[in-house]
């Protein structure tokens, strides 16, 4: 089976968030960096359906969860997300 690739900006939209350049660079500004001993999925910004989607992702390694490793990595780093 093949997995969907998802652009970054279609996650912020799954996620109910803005999903424009500047909005998702304030986003990613404003919650970086992420502390390394927290995992994404229960970092204090999330609602819970959007923590839950984002854990499942990832322990379902499903369709999205490239782009949300992608998220976490940038969460971490502070950096502007990626293309």
């Amino acid at each position: 089976m093949e997995q969907s690739i998802h652009a970054f900006h279609q996650l912020f939209e799954q996620l109910g968030l803005p999903n424009d350049d500047a909005s998702i660079r304030r986003f990613i500004e404003t919650h970086s960096p992420l502390p390394e001993e927290t995992e994404l999925a229960d970092a204090p910004f999330w609602t819970p359906a959007q923590a839950t989607f984002l854990r499942d992702e990832l322990l379902e390694d499903a369709d999205w969860a490239e782009v949300v490793d992608r998220l976490n990595l940038a969460l971490r780093r502070g950096a502007t997300h990626p293309a």
